[in-house]
């Protein structure tokens, strides 16, 4: 045990426990796990986008060396379908295998799988299965999946219409009749494809009874449970571990079909067997995300009152439902269009399609940078439309501070909030009143220059189980954590959440270490693995964590400082109310040499020798966190950026963001995580997209046609910060992992069009590439000519 300086590590910048493993490559991944007599996956996936499967002849792959057998859909019958965990109404859901059986629906569903002795056999195998198609037609877009004679894609549906999700209040009709002004936009929200640091893998071995998964998931609480259920084990028989998962962004936020089929082959052939992607495969079979064409409309006064807004949304699917899939364009995203406005009336209705790509489901923020971008934009035209500078539009419209709780008009009430300061602290940073004089210097120069703003609010915290249950989520929102105070005095915290790069093992060492009075170092952090964990854990995704899991971790250290005290108190023979749990050690206030370190605390809590009467044994404590409500982190974001006329090439001068996630944990991770989030966001505005040509085939399969940035293409970030507290948990904390992303897409796309806004440029959709802006501009000059 080390003694303490400071006693409060809540809000300080503690290095991170995670890092010098990774740093030194001494972390282990999935695709680290290497077991004797193991064996190797490779999976046969459809080279087209809609076929019928004829027939499927393995003879060839059979008799390449060191091939242990080869399944097709019927032989892996036994895994069960696919789980779905969200429903809303009128929901039309289809039977996932996780081998094809009928027919593909998409360039990349998995047809059969090859199992060898070496990875190497296993692909060279599966080259030489030869499956008869017979092709069908094809269709990826999702409005053109709705019209009339699409080719359908299962048949026993006989539509493409996964479900028509509305979101009303207020009277709408009434809004646009008294409106003086309108806007109309169309928006198309890219497909994008996630880029984790490490692919998706899976290792199983199935052993005297006992099933072991190790998998790259954000998720193995529910990865144990699907596997349990479908595969007809004990769910204490089912042990999955997450060992460093290197990203995941939504994308590992599944229960995948090669974990199904891994886990089965696992179990009928008796030897431990491994399955990792390459990253031409995880283009094609790991979930997409976005995927939205949005028609918004805005009604509004002259001076910039918001009067009402309608929305019509198409939602691509892809081919299947996945797991979290349906709640992603409904749920969370058309609840939180109004997003940081006090609206009157919404009128918001999404349709999702079913198409022959990808399956769609959460990507960072998932359905909330969507809903930001929409309300974002629009808020710009309307700024146009009626000549009003965007940031006062934004200011006058704002739920005031004193209006919370605030219950939207799509009908989520937000617990506290104050917008305004976080505008005026990022148009500072950015210096907003001068842009005029440097938008100016720049047209001396030739180049085009615009600054464009994003105000925020999003929905985390995904959890209250009661609302989960409301909205169609088929799972409680809690999360577990146990803290064991060893006789010796290390602190063990056991978390129900399993984080893939947030930094949880600091910020939870950091929670426990202020509430038991010792140091983080004297903390560790424990998650990951379904067999030690307290209970069921929900996972990592959502900004949920902090939210549900931290206060969880909070909880049960408030439980083990009770029982410290008490028996502090009763071995210093003094009242529990005169004494100080500090600096590693427990002792009398205004007498700190009378003290017992936390060490001998701990060892009398074992010993029992001594101590209160009544008092059991032991000092470890157990908690389930269920929160009354969700949090609404918020903030503005401000770019500028300069276009060059000649290329269309954007450059980023400026990007300036205030973000209030409520009480900061270690604002050093904070900020982190905003560097990564606006770096992402900003890779949907200018690079990145996943392009299918009408045949369903991915032109993007691949980095060397997916760009996706990296810190050579973005600015160096100004962050500033507000604290409001969240009521809704005792830490008063919101999270921040998507705040970047949700934020920075709106206000770079902004700031393009402002800067094209003299050219009579309105609107370009994303991603804003150099050649793409290059043909506005040119068209922009040939309409004035």
């Amino acid at each position: 045990m080390t003694a303490t300086a400071p006693t409060t590590y809540i809000g300080t910048r503690t290095p991170r426990k995670e890092d010098p493993k990774l740093i030194q490559g001494r972390g282990t991944f999935t695709d680290d796990v290497t077991l004797p007599a193991m064996v190797y996956v490779s999976l046969v996936r459809s080279p087209h986008a809609h076929a019928r499967i004829r027939r499927i002849d393995a003879a060839a792959a059979r008799k390449v060396p060191g091939v242990v057998t080869v399944v097709t859909g019927k032989d892996a019958e036994a895994t069960g379908v696919l789980p779905v965990f969200i429903t809303v109404p009128g929901l039309n859901g289809t039977k996932h295998m996780p081998l094809a059986t009928d027919k593909a629906r998409y360039a990349g569903d998995a047809i059969a799988a090859v199992v060898a002795e070496t990875r190497q056999a296993a692909k060279r195998a599966a080259d030489l299965v030869t499956v008869d198609y017979e092709p069908l037609p094809v269709v990826v877009d999702a409005t053109k999946a709705l019209e009339p004679g699409a080719p359908i894609l299962h048949e026993e549906l006989g539509t493409n219409l996964v479900f028509t999700y509305p979101v009303k209040g207020g009277d709408i009709d009434k809004a646009f009749r008294d409106a003086e002004a309108t806007v109309k936009l169309r928006i198309v929200n890219q497909r994008l494809i996630p880029n984790a640091m490490e692919p998706r893998s899976v290792v199983a071995k199935f052993e005297a009874g006992e099933l072991t998964v190790w998998t790259s998931t954000q998720i193995p609480h529910f990865v144990q449970l699907i596997l349990s259920v479908n595969l007809g084990l004990s769910q204490n028989k089912v042990r999955v571990i997450a060992p460093e998962v290197g990203g995941g962004f939504g994308s590992k936020l599944q229960v995948y079909a090669e974990e199904l089929l891994v886990a089965h082959l696992a179990r009928t052939l008796g030897r431990p067997v491994k399955w990792t992607e390459d990253r031409r495969e995880g283009y094609l079979a790991t979930i997409h995300g976005r995927d939205l064409v949005e028609d918004v409309e805005v009604a509004a006064k002259r001076d910039g009152t918001v009067l009402g807004v309608r929305i019509r949304t198409v939602a691509n699917m892809g081919a299947y439902l996945q797991a979290f899939a349906p709640g992603i364009p409904t749920i969370l995203h058309a609840f939180i269009i109004p997003g940081a406005y006090r609206i009157p009336a919404f009128d918001c209705e999404v349709r999702g399609a079913y198409t022959n790509t990808t399956p769609v489901d959460a990507y960072r923020g998932a359905g909330r940078p969507e809903a930001t971008f929409a309300i974002e934009r629009a808020m710009d035209r309307l700024a146009d439309e009626i000549g009003m500078d965007p940031a006062e539009l934004r200011r006058k419209n704002f739920v005031p501070p004193d209006a919370f709780p605030f219950t939207t008009i799509s009908g989520i009430t937000y617990d506290s909030g104050d917008y305004g300061p976080a505008l005026d602290r990022a148009l500072a940073m950015a210096d907003y009143k001068g842009f005029e004089d440097r938008r100016a210097e720049a047209k001396a120069r030739g180049r085009y220059r615009g600054i464009g703003l994003s105000s925020y609010v999003e929905i985390c915290g995904l959890a209250p189980s009661k609302a989960n249950s409301a909205l169609g989520v088929g799972w409680g929102g809690y999360e577990s954590a146990r803290i064991r105070v060893h006789p010796t005095g290390a602190v063990q915290v056991f978390t129900g959440t399993s984080p893939h790069g947030q930094g949880h093992e600091t910020s939870w060492a950091q929670i426990a270490a202020d509430a038991i009075g010792v140091t983080p170092n004297d903390v560790e952090v424990r998650h990951g693995d379904t067999f030690e964990s307290p209970g069921m854990g929900v996972g990592t995704f959502g900004s949920r964590s902090l939210a549900v899991g931290g206060i969880a971790v909070h909880n049960a250290a408030q439980k083990i400082r009770e029982k410290v005290i008490q028996i502090g108190a009763h071995l210093l023979e003094a009242s529990p109310a005169d004494v100080v749990v500090q600096g590693g050690k427990v002792f009398v206030k205004g007498v700190p040499e009378k003290a017992k370190a936390f060490g001998e605390i701990s060892m009398a809590a074992y010993l029992a020798s001594n101590l209160p009467e009544g008092m059991e044994p032991g000092l470890e404590a157990t908690t389930y966190y269920d929160p009354p409500n969700f949090t609404f982190p918020f903030g503005t974001h401000v770019a500028e950026v300069e276009v060059d006329p000649e290329t269309g090439s954007i450059e980023i001068i400026r990007y300036s963001a205030c973000d209030d996630c409520g009480r900061q944990i270690n604002p050093m991770i904070v900020e982190g995580q905003l560097h990564g989030g606006i770096t992402q966001g900003i890779g949907q505005a200018l690079y990145e997209t996943a392009v299918y040509d009408n045949n369903g085939q991915l032109l993007s399969g691949s980095m060397m046609e997916y760009h996706v940035p990296t810190a050579a293409d973005v600015p160096a970030f100004a962050l500033d910060h507000t604290v409001t507290l969240t009521k809704t948990n005792p830490l008063g904390v919101k999270g921040i992992g998507e705040a970047g992303t949700i934020a920075s897409t709106p206000a770079m796309v902004n700031a393009v069009i402002d800067a094209l806004s003299p050219l009579g440029i309105r609107h370009i959709d994303m991603p804003l590439t150099a050649e793409k802006v290059w043909q506005a501009i040119r068209k922009a000059g040939e309409a004035r000519r």
